[in-house]
């Protein structure tokens, strides 16, 4: 008659030690039926569920790994498990699975135990938790840190659950993301942009804006549009009309100047690396998307050009106008260029007008985003800079070190 025991090992991590202990078992004809082994600080826990096709002669299993695990200095700890229960268990791959991303520049016990009970609350099993952040000094104040979990159940009201994630996130100034785990959260192949407040730390009409001497009215009205209190389109002629007469001359100096948001160069050239497409689908203007497409190497730039004429701007707009719509639609023909699905897709965006190419991306992710925008959007990042995305993708920080 056949035995399944769960095997727990814990103490100080040495070379072979697996070896030795799976050595043990294999005189004895044991099929692992799971395995899972984590180190914290060179103190390692491993566990085994096994099963022992000859329960009569279990114990001298037993007593051999006993005496291994003592020359070895370690704990071990044997658990039976009865059939009902280890059925039960198998059943449960069968439920969705989900991963929550816990970011922040520190994370604390207090930020983990609120996450953590959240999760319970709505009836979801944690199967794992990861550490995906490097190792940091232990006075560093402004860094990144970042833990995976890994869950598995149902959940009743998914609206619910973000909302409170939301709230957990404002108060304890974290960011949480809730994803499905699914094969398209590892087979993501383009990442598209907003550019303004995004991908840089400003909006480049009103700097032109400032230039032309009507800094105050066009800020006020980028500010209503960005909130999502003004129709893009209309709001976008009216602060392109206040530019008219501004010399060409001074959008190269604005280009040289532009502040690229912390993070940017290192997402980017990551992503350029790994095989990914990248794209700038703004609402600004074409001159500046292609200054930061060199600078970053973006293989994509959609943008509206700024009417000039004999060296002047004329304060017209000739040609389409790339609004919220205009984004989804080229976020699908990107899709479709690149032969992927939607799902495939992670968009990045802070406005009103990104929400609807953020809505049907496969990870729409809010950046430093309006109020009304957060509350949107299904995923957001406020307390992180931008290659803190790579963690919302299920990157690491020791894979992406060692892809340089």
């Amino acid at each position: 008659m056949r035995e399944l025991l769960l095997i727990s090992l814990s103490g100080r991590d040495k070379p072979a030690l697996t070896s030795q202990i799976t050595s043990l078992l294999a005189e004895a004809n044991a099929v692992i039926l799971d395995i899972g082994q984590a180190v914290i600080h060179e103190n390692l826990n491993l566990g085994m569920l096994v099963e022992l096709p000859d329960a009569d002669h279990s114990g001298d299993v037993v007593k051999k790994v006993l005496f291994c695990a003592h020359e070895l200095d370690m704990q071990v700890r044997f658990q039976p498990v009865d059939e009902d229960s280890y059925e039960e268990w198998t059943g449960l791959q069968g439920k969705r699975r989900h991963i929550i991303t816990l970011l922040a520049r520190q994370i604390s016990a207090e930020q983990i135990g609120e996450l953590t009970r959240i999760i319970a609350e709505h009836n979801l099993n944690i199967d794992n938790i990861s550490r995906l952040s490097g190792r940091v000094p232990i006075d560093a104040h402004s860094g990144s840190a970042c833990v995976e979990f890994t869950a598995r159940g149902h959940v009743e009201d998914q609206a619910e659950l973000r909302a409170q994630f939301a709230e957990l996130a404002s108060r304890l100034d974290v960011d949480i993301a809730f994803q499905e785990d699914n094969m398209f959260r590892r087979t993501r192949r383009l990442v598209c942009f907003d550019m303004d407040s995004t991908l840089i730390e400003t909006e480049v009409i009103d700097e032109l804006a400032k230039a032309a001497g009507v800094g105050d009215q066009v800020i006020a009205i980028t500010e209503a549009a960005m909130r999502g209190e003004l129709d893009f389109q209309q709001s976008f002629r009216e602060r392109v009309a206040l530019l008219k007469g501004l010399d060409e001359s001074v959008l190269e100096g604005i280009a040289e100047r532009l502040p690229v948001t912390e993070g940017a160069e290192r997402l980017i050239s990551t992503l350029s690396k790994l095989g990914y497409k990248t794209a700038i689908l703004s609402g600004g203007f074409n001159y500046f998307g292609r200054y930061l497409q060199n600078k970053l190497g973006i293989d994509y730039v959609y943008a509206n050009d700024l009417d000039i004429v004999d060296g002047k701007v004329t304060g017209e707009v000739n040609t389409q106008i790339v609004d919220g719509q205009r984004k989804a639609d080229l976020l699908r023909e990107l899709a479709d260029k690149e032969q992927i699905s939607l799902k495939q897709v992670v968009a990045v965006g802070d406005g009103a007008n990104d929400l609807p190419m953020l809505s049907i991306a496969g990870l729409g992710i809010a950046f430093r985003a309006k109020p009304l925008v957060r509350a949107e959007a299904k995923n957001a990042i406020s307390n992180l800079g931008l290659d803190a995305i790579l963690y919302l993708m299920g990157f690491r920080d020791r894979e992406i070190s060692h892809s340089k």
